[in-house]
Protein backbone atom coordinates (compact mmCIF):
# COMPACT_ATOMS: atom_id res chain seq x y z
CA UNK A 1 0.00 0.00 0.00
CA UNK A 2 1.17 3.54 -0.46
CA UNK A 3 1.95 5.20 2.50
CA UNK A 4 0.77 8.85 1.61
CA UNK A 5 1.73 12.21 3.12
CA UNK A 6 -1.67 12.22 4.59
CA UNK A 7 -1.72 9.43 6.23
CA UNK A 8 1.61 10.37 7.68
CA UNK A 9 -0.45 13.21 8.81
CA UNK A 10 -3.39 11.42 10.65
CA UNK A 11 -1.04 8.97 12.85
CA UNK A 12 1.11 11.84 13.75
CA UNK A 13 -2.36 13.84 14.40
CA UNK A 14 -3.53 10.36 16.44
CA UNK A 15 0.01 9.39 18.21
CA UNK A 16 1.91 12.39 18.80
CA UNK A 17 5.10 10.69 16.87
CA UNK A 18 7.65 12.14 14.74
CA UNK A 19 6.96 12.48 11.29
CA UNK A 20 10.16 9.72 10.26
CA UNK A 21 8.54 7.71 12.92
CA UNK A 22 4.74 8.15 11.75
CA UNK A 23 6.39 6.84 8.22
CA UNK A 24 8.41 3.92 9.60
CA UNK A 25 5.50 2.52 11.50
CA UNK A 26 2.95 2.69 8.31
CA UNK A 27 5.56 1.17 6.51
CA UNK A 28 6.04 -1.60 8.70
CA UNK A 29 2.33 -2.41 9.12
CA UNK A 30 1.89 -2.00 5.29
CA UNK A 31 -0.20 1.27 5.64
CA UNK A 32 -1.98 -0.56 8.89
CA UNK A 33 -3.70 3.09 10.95
CA UNK A 34 -4.46 0.49 13.56
CA UNK A 35 -1.54 -1.31 13.55
CA UNK A 36 0.56 1.06 13.37
CA UNK A 37 -0.36 2.94 16.30
CA UNK A 38 0.05 -0.40 18.02
CA UNK A 39 3.65 -0.33 16.45
CA UNK A 40 4.54 3.36 17.49
CA UNK A 41 3.45 1.80 21.48
CA UNK A 42 5.65 -0.99 21.42
CA UNK A 43 8.25 1.19 20.42
CA UNK A 44 7.09 3.95 23.29
CA UNK A 45 7.12 6.39 20.56
CA UNK A 46 3.16 7.29 21.09
CA UNK A 47 3.36 8.50 24.47
CA UNK A 48 3.83 11.96 23.69
CA UNK A 49 0.22 11.93 22.76
CA UNK A 50 -1.18 11.16 26.18
CA UNK A 51 1.27 14.21 27.25
CA UNK A 52 0.13 16.50 24.62
CA UNK A 53 -3.02 18.40 26.59
CA UNK A 54 -1.64 19.07 30.00
CA UNK A 55 -0.27 22.50 30.84
CA UNK A 56 3.12 22.98 30.35
CA UNK A 57 3.77 26.62 32.09
CA UNK A 58 7.11 25.67 33.46
CA UNK A 59 10.53 26.08 30.87
CA UNK A 60 12.87 28.74 30.31
CA UNK A 61 13.62 31.04 28.06
CA UNK A 62 16.72 31.20 25.91
CA UNK A 63 18.65 34.22 24.41
CA UNK A 64 21.10 34.76 21.54
CA UNK A 65 22.45 37.54 20.02
CA UNK A 66 23.76 37.46 16.30
CA UNK A 67 25.15 41.02 15.04
CA UNK A 68 22.36 43.64 15.10
CA UNK A 69 19.44 40.86 15.83
CA UNK A 70 18.69 39.39 19.26
CA UNK A 71 16.16 37.04 19.77
CA UNK A 72 14.69 35.62 22.97
CA UNK A 73 12.52 31.48 22.64
CA UNK A 74 10.79 30.35 25.01
CA UNK A 75 10.05 26.91 25.39
CA UNK A 76 7.77 25.01 27.97
CA UNK A 77 7.75 22.25 30.05
CA UNK A 78 5.60 20.74 32.67
CA UNK A 79 7.56 21.41 35.75
CA UNK A 80 10.63 22.93 36.53
CA UNK A 81 11.94 19.82 37.63
CA UNK A 82 12.38 19.13 33.65
CA UNK A 83 13.49 23.28 33.21
CA UNK A 84 16.88 22.50 35.11
CA UNK A 85 17.61 18.75 33.16
CA UNK A 86 20.69 18.92 31.05
CA UNK A 87 19.00 17.31 28.49
CA UNK A 88 16.17 19.78 28.15
CA UNK A 89 18.55 22.51 28.78
CA UNK A 90 20.92 21.10 25.60
CA UNK A 91 17.64 21.06 23.32
CA UNK A 92 16.71 24.75 23.98
CA UNK A 93 19.98 25.82 23.34
CA UNK A 94 20.11 24.06 20.07
CA UNK A 95 16.48 25.68 19.23
CA UNK A 96 17.73 29.20 20.27
CA UNK A 97 21.07 29.01 17.94
CA UNK A 98 18.38 27.97 14.98
CA UNK A 99 15.75 30.55 16.34
CA UNK A 100 18.00 33.67 15.11
CA UNK A 101 17.44 32.88 11.23
CA UNK A 102 13.74 32.51 11.58
CA UNK A 103 10.82 34.97 12.11
CA UNK A 104 8.05 32.77 13.63
CA UNK A 105 7.47 29.65 16.05
CA UNK A 106 5.73 27.91 12.99
CA UNK A 107 8.92 28.48 10.71
CA UNK A 108 10.94 27.52 13.77
CA UNK A 109 9.18 24.21 14.76
CA UNK A 110 9.40 23.32 10.85
CA UNK A 111 13.40 23.87 10.78
CA UNK A 112 15.92 21.60 10.59
CA UNK A 113 17.64 20.37 13.90
CA UNK A 114 20.45 17.61 13.21
CA UNK A 115 18.75 15.97 10.61
CA UNK A 116 14.71 16.32 11.98
CA UNK A 117 12.42 19.40 12.38
CA UNK A 118 12.39 20.97 15.92
CA UNK A 119 8.86 19.88 15.91
CA UNK A 120 10.29 16.26 15.58
CA UNK A 121 12.87 16.75 18.22
CA UNK A 122 10.47 18.03 20.91
CA UNK A 123 8.03 15.17 19.84
CA UNK A 124 10.96 12.42 20.82
CA UNK A 125 11.75 14.34 24.08
CA UNK A 126 8.21 14.61 25.17
CA UNK A 127 8.40 10.58 25.06
CA UNK A 128 11.83 10.13 26.92
CA UNK A 129 11.47 12.91 29.17
CA UNK A 130 8.06 12.49 29.94
CA UNK A 131 6.53 15.76 30.13
CA UNK A 132 4.50 17.95 28.23
CA UNK A 133 7.00 20.21 25.94
CA UNK A 134 6.00 23.13 23.47
CA UNK A 135 8.08 26.25 21.57
CA UNK A 136 5.33 28.93 22.87
CA UNK A 137 7.16 31.94 21.44
CA UNK A 138 10.39 33.68 19.70
CA UNK A 139 10.65 37.41 20.15
CA UNK A 140 12.79 39.57 18.22
CA UNK A 141 14.58 42.89 18.43
CA UNK A 142 17.13 44.36 16.20
CA UNK A 143 19.04 47.39 16.00
CA UNK A 144 22.24 48.94 15.44
CA UNK A 145 23.85 46.74 18.57
CA UNK A 146 21.80 44.32 20.99
CA UNK A 147 22.44 43.20 24.28
CA UNK A 148 20.80 40.54 26.26
CA UNK A 149 20.32 39.72 29.50
CA UNK A 150 19.01 36.77 31.67
CA UNK A 151 17.27 36.46 35.37
CA UNK A 152 17.50 33.87 37.42
CA UNK A 153 19.54 31.82 34.92
CA UNK A 154 19.53 27.95 35.28
CA UNK A 155 22.52 28.17 32.88
CA UNK A 156 24.66 30.32 30.29
CA UNK A 157 22.09 32.25 28.17
CA UNK A 158 18.46 31.03 29.99
CA UNK A 159 16.99 31.26 32.90
CA UNK A 160 13.30 32.44 33.61
CA UNK A 161 13.09 35.97 32.18
CA UNK A 162 15.03 36.83 29.30
CA UNK A 163 15.78 40.38 27.81
CA UNK A 164 16.84 41.80 24.68
CA UNK A 165 18.10 45.42 24.40
CA UNK A 166 18.42 47.34 21.29
CA UNK A 167 20.61 50.69 21.19
CA UNK A 168 22.83 52.80 19.19
CA UNK A 169 26.92 53.90 20.58
CA UNK A 170 29.04 51.89 21.58
CA UNK A 171 28.37 52.02 26.03
CA UNK A 172 27.10 48.12 26.15
CA UNK A 173 27.50 48.21 29.92
CA UNK A 174 24.94 50.64 30.42
CA UNK A 175 22.86 48.93 27.45
CA UNK A 176 23.02 45.92 30.08
CA UNK A 177 22.08 47.91 33.17
CA UNK A 178 18.93 48.96 31.22
CA UNK A 179 18.25 45.39 30.25
CA UNK A 180 18.44 44.23 34.04
CA UNK A 181 16.59 47.83 34.55
CA UNK A 182 13.16 45.91 32.19
CA UNK A 183 13.63 42.26 34.04
CA UNK A 184 13.40 44.46 37.03
CA UNK A 185 10.11 46.79 36.16
CA UNK A 186 8.45 44.72 33.09
CA UNK A 187 7.93 48.61 31.25
CA UNK A 188 4.84 47.80 29.04
CA UNK A 189 6.88 50.06 26.06
CA UNK A 190 9.72 51.94 24.76
CA UNK A 191 8.24 55.26 25.02
CA UNK A 192 4.13 56.91 24.80
CA UNK A 193 4.49 56.96 20.97
CA UNK A 194 4.77 52.65 21.13
CA UNK A 195 2.32 52.49 24.21
CA UNK A 196 -1.15 50.76 23.32
CA UNK A 197 -3.73 53.42 22.93
CA UNK A 198 -6.36 51.06 24.56
CA UNK A 199 -4.14 50.76 27.67
CA UNK A 200 -3.57 54.37 28.06
CA UNK A 201 -7.77 54.78 27.57
CA UNK A 202 -8.14 52.31 30.08
CA UNK A 203 -6.47 53.94 32.97
CA UNK A 204 -7.63 57.24 31.96
CA UNK A 205 -11.11 56.02 31.92
CA UNK A 206 -10.11 54.39 35.65
CA UNK A 207 -8.63 57.44 36.79
CA UNK A 208 -11.51 59.56 36.07
CA UNK A 209 -14.15 57.42 37.67
CA UNK A 210 -11.88 57.81 40.82
CA UNK A 211 -11.38 61.08 40.38
CA UNK A 212 -15.21 61.85 40.08
CA UNK A 213 -15.59 59.88 43.59
CA UNK A 214 -13.84 63.64 44.91
CA UNK A 215 -17.39 64.90 44.17
CA UNK A 216 -14.82 68.11 42.35
CA UNK A 217 -15.97 70.08 39.71
CA UNK A 218 -15.27 68.68 35.80
CA UNK A 219 -12.56 71.60 35.15
CA UNK A 220 -10.96 70.19 38.85
CA UNK A 221 -10.83 67.07 37.61
CA UNK A 222 -9.62 67.47 34.25
CA UNK A 223 -6.88 68.75 35.71
CA UNK A 224 -6.27 65.90 38.19
CA UNK A 225 -6.53 63.37 35.34
CA UNK A 226 -3.95 65.44 33.32
CA UNK A 227 -1.64 64.71 36.44
CA UNK A 228 -2.05 61.24 37.48
CA UNK A 229 -2.02 60.31 33.42
CA UNK A 230 1.64 61.68 33.01
CA UNK A 231 2.58 60.21 36.47
CA UNK A 232 1.02 57.03 34.87
CA UNK A 233 3.05 57.43 31.56
CA UNK A 234 6.35 57.88 33.39
CA UNK A 235 5.50 54.73 35.26
CA UNK A 236 4.94 51.85 32.42
CA UNK A 237 7.18 53.07 29.41
CA UNK A 238 10.69 52.29 29.48
CA UNK A 239 12.87 55.90 28.70
CA UNK A 240 10.67 57.63 31.07
CA UNK A 241 10.98 55.17 34.18
CA UNK A 242 13.26 55.92 37.27
CA UNK A 243 16.85 53.96 36.66
CA UNK A 244 16.76 51.46 39.45
CA UNK A 245 20.25 52.03 38.68
CA UNK A 246 20.28 55.44 39.79
CA UNK A 247 16.85 56.52 40.19
CA UNK A 248 17.54 60.50 40.40
CA UNK A 249 17.70 59.95 36.38
CA UNK A 250 14.96 58.20 34.40
CA UNK A 251 15.91 55.49 31.76
CA UNK A 252 16.94 57.95 29.11
CA UNK A 253 18.52 60.39 30.60
CA UNK A 254 21.06 58.09 32.37
CA UNK A 255 21.15 56.46 28.27
CA UNK A 256 22.06 60.01 26.96
CA UNK A 257 24.65 60.68 29.25
CA UNK A 258 26.17 56.95 28.31
CA UNK A 259 26.08 58.31 25.08
CA UNK A 260 23.67 56.03 23.34
CA UNK A 261 20.11 56.02 22.58
CA UNK A 262 17.75 52.69 23.41
CA UNK A 263 15.97 51.66 20.69
CA UNK A 264 14.06 48.84 21.30
CA UNK A 265 13.37 46.04 23.85
CA UNK A 266 11.65 42.94 24.96
CA UNK A 267 11.12 40.96 28.20
CA UNK A 268 9.94 37.42 28.02
CA UNK A 269 9.24 35.41 31.18
CA UNK A 270 8.14 31.70 31.26
CA UNK A 271 4.55 31.44 31.87
CA UNK A 272 3.55 34.69 31.44
CA UNK A 273 -0.59 34.55 30.92
CA UNK A 274 -0.51 31.01 30.93
CA UNK A 275 -3.13 29.84 33.63
CA UNK A 276 -1.80 27.65 35.77
CA UNK A 277 -3.94 24.57 37.09
CA UNK A 278 -3.30 23.86 40.78
CA UNK A 279 -3.88 20.75 42.79
CA UNK A 280 -3.52 20.06 46.27
CA UNK A 281 -0.67 17.92 47.43
CA UNK A 282 -3.32 15.44 48.88
CA UNK A 283 -5.01 15.09 45.84
CA UNK A 284 -2.18 14.16 43.84
CA UNK A 285 -1.04 11.75 46.10
CA UNK A 286 -4.60 9.97 46.01
CA UNK A 287 -4.76 10.46 42.13
CA UNK A 288 -0.91 8.55 41.67
CA UNK A 289 -2.48 6.30 44.73
CA UNK A 290 -5.18 5.11 41.98
CA UNK A 291 -2.77 4.70 38.66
Amino acid sequence: MAITAALVKELRDKTGAGMMDAKKALVETDGDMEAAVDWLRTKGLAKAAKKSGRTAAEGLVAVQVDGGTGVAVEVNSETDFVARNAEFQEMVASIADIATGVDSVEALLAADMGGKSVQDTLTDKVATIGENMSVRRIVKVTGQNVVSYVHNAATTGMGQIGVLVAFTGDDAATARQVAMHVAATSPASLNEADLDPSVVEKERAVQMDIARESGKPEAVIEKMIEGRMKKFLSEVTLLNQQFVVNPDVTVGAAAKEAGIEITGFARVEVGEGIEKVEEDFAAEVAKAAQG
